[in-house]
């Protein structure tokens, strides 16, 4: 495989989304570790399946399902963004599995392989980034072999909008709510609120929306957690700044820049970070696991 340059999806996930901080880069996969397990486990997979790992990323469910599967269980990782595909293809090579594995780049509504060629299809936080997702429903109904399963991780971002009055992240923002506001109208043009995938759905769509596609025994997980956070290291507000939410946003610090001048970003941020440092900032959070099976 060759190299493509990397795209706002590597960029995002080998080094925005942890502020190309190798400590919090820890921290996150210890977080992921647990949804990797419950995908898999909602799979119920077999010794000698074909997995396909649709939005595989950087293979955290591909190689979990692999370490998993028998000599004779194969693993399609596919994702949209080539550099991806190819981080993929280098783990792969570096584990000695790529007998063992396939590489495809693809989008999920139009995902190239045989129809009834596949055993499992899992995804994590990937339809929350598709405008057609009844049409990334019907392509993994489609791939699956007659008893396949799909198993499905996905944020619920819908639960925390709007936030409620007087919070910008989780912060309490009330003496600085007009420069908040600013900072807030950044994201929004970025990521416009009534257009935005990440909002236009809930876990009753997702549940809709397996059905409509044809499959059965569809159960759905929905957990929700409202939580202070404890106090954390001015290291770590320094990564913080340099986050950005998803692939498509800005990080915080490109935000400030934008919208305030040096003087009021700096009193932006400082009572961001007063607040991150002694904890109380509230997270708010909610996601959905949902397994289904294709009827025999």
């Amino acid at each position: 495989m060759t190299r493509d340059r990397q795209d706002r999806w590597a960029r995002w996930l080998l080094e925005r989304r942890h502020g190309g901080d190798a400590e919090q880069l820890k921290e996150a996969l210890a977080v992921l570790a647990p949804i990797r397990d419950r995908v898999l486990e909602g799979a119920e997979l077999a010794p000698e399946d074909v997995v396909l790992d649709v939005g595989c990323g950087d293979g955290l469910i591909g190689f979990g399902a692999l370490a998993r599967l028998g000599p004779e269980g194969k693993v399609v990782l596919s994702d949209l963004s080539e550099a991806l595909v190819h981080r993929c293809w280098e783990i792969a090579a570096s584990l000695g599995v790529t007998a063992r594995s396939r590489f495809l780049v693809a989008r999920a509504e139009h995902l190239p392989l045989a129809s009834a060629s596949v055993d499992v299809v899992t995804t994590r936080s990937v339809l929350i980034y598709i405008r057609d997702k009844p049409r990334a429903f019907a392509e993994f109904f489609r791939l699956l072999r007659p008893g396949g399963r799909l198993s499905v991780f996905e944020p619920i971002n819908r639960y925390g909008y709007p936030e409620p009055a007087g919070q910008f992240w989780g912060y309490e923002v009330g003496p600085i709510q007009d420069l908040a506001d600013r900072v807030r109208a950044v994201f929004q043009r970025t990521q416009a609120p009534q257009e935005d995938p990440m909002l236009d759905f809930d876990e009753r769509d997702l549940v809709r929306m397996a059905e409509a596609a044809g499959f059965v025994e569809i159960r759905l997980t929905l957990e929700i957690e409202v939580k202070p956070l404890p106090p954390r290291r001015e290291a770590a507000w320094k990564t913080v700044v340099r986050t950005a939410p998803n692939p498509h946003a800005p990080t915080l610090e490109e935000a400030v820049a934008q919208a305030l001048t040096p003087a009021e970003a700096q009193r932006f941020l400082d009572h961001l970070r007063q607040q991150f440092l002694r904890g109380g900032r509230v997270s708010r959070s909610a996601v959905a696991y949902l397994r289904a099976r294709k009827p025999t």
